[in-house]
């Protein structure tokens, strides 16, 4: 049944998807469907299919902040990463769900727009920032977010949500608490600026961000979220743990922030060095570290 109604609306799909494969941590079973809708139309046409059928779904962007259980996914997985319009209206910029924030950061500066130089070397899609208000370099997404479109699964309703009804803080917003809401575009609200300083502030970011992080190994990015006063890093490097792995999952040599996939690293590698990086962690300093990535576990765990 879910094939024909996905058929009918246009959706494209496949079965049997390795999650491993389109990973940004190349870890993940299998999930049963893999959907990839192009337009917000067809993403909420998807996610009415997939309600109609009751089966398990999660829906992902470029799942750079995303940890996929070893068992797969029982259910539907739908990347949003087609969805990738942009256009600007004087210093507003409407972007499409699955817009990816460089390309977003990138054609603003050609626009002789400011205010995401930021959010040049984020590997995520809108949608996932506005989900968890990504931010980098002392600023975030709810910095210039000016109302987004989501998708209530549960009420079938497409309703508009402004930066405050999104109940923004750090790393996160309240649809990381309610999985019927799904975002499907956002609009940004960004200042005039030099287009030359605009791109030069974007390389020093990037330049920064490329001599700092192990971009050479698959990883979720930052793995912790930064405790109020401190920085998870250097929590983690004070306590000698740089290097340390269990299995084919290691804590980066170069940022004791990141955890990466050393080769063949499975969920339960990276779930177990975790655990013990965080307990750690808190033995030596009392302080508590929470998981900044996002874990998609099998529905049937």
């Amino acid at each position: 049944m879910l094939e024909k109604l996905l058929s009918d609306a246009g959706v494209d799909f496949k079965r049997g998807v390795r999650l491993s494969d389109i990973s940004s941590f190349r870890i993940g079973g299998e999930a049963d469907y893999m959907l990839f809708p192009d337009t917000a139309e067809k993403l909420v046409s998807s996610l009415r299919a997939i309600k109609t059928c009751g089966i398990p779904f999660a829906v992902v962007g470029n799942t750079s902040n995303v940890l996929f259980s070893d068992d797969g996914f029982g259910g539907a997985v739908i990347t949003t990463k087609k969805i990738s319009d942009i256009r600007f209206d004087g210093k507003r910029v409407f972007c499409g769900g699955g817009a990816m924030l460089p390309v977003i950061s990138r054609r603003a500066a050609e626009n002789s727009l400011s205010g995401l130089e930021f959010a040049c070397g984020i590997p995520a899609t809108l949608g996932g920032a506005v989900f968890m208000n990504a931010g980098a370099h002392g600023n975030e997404l709810s910095d210039i977010l000016k109302k987004s479109t989501v998708y209530d699964i549960e009420k079938d309703k497409i309703v508009e949500l402004s930066a405050d009804e999104l109940g923004f803080s750090y790393r996160h917003s309240i649809l990381a608490d309610n999985p019927n809401l799904v975002c499907l575009d956002a609009t940004l609200e960004l200042s005039r600026g030099d287009t030359d300083e605009i791109k030069a502030k974007m390389k020093e970011f990037s330049d920064k961000r490329r001599s700092s992080q192990p971009l050479d190994k698959p990883s979720a990015g930052s793995f912790f979220k930064r405790p109020e006063g401190y920085f998870a890093a250097k929590l983690i490097d004070d306590c000698g743990l740089k290097g340390y792995s269990v299995g084919g999952a290691a804590v980066s040599d170069k940022h004791a922030g990141f955890i990466v996939n050393l080769g063949g690293a499975t969920c339960a590698d990276v779930l177990t060095l975790a655990e013990y990086v965080s307990r750690r962690v808190f033995d030596e300093t009392g302080i508590k570290l929470e998981r900044e990535v996002r874990l998609i576990p099998s529905p049937k765990e």
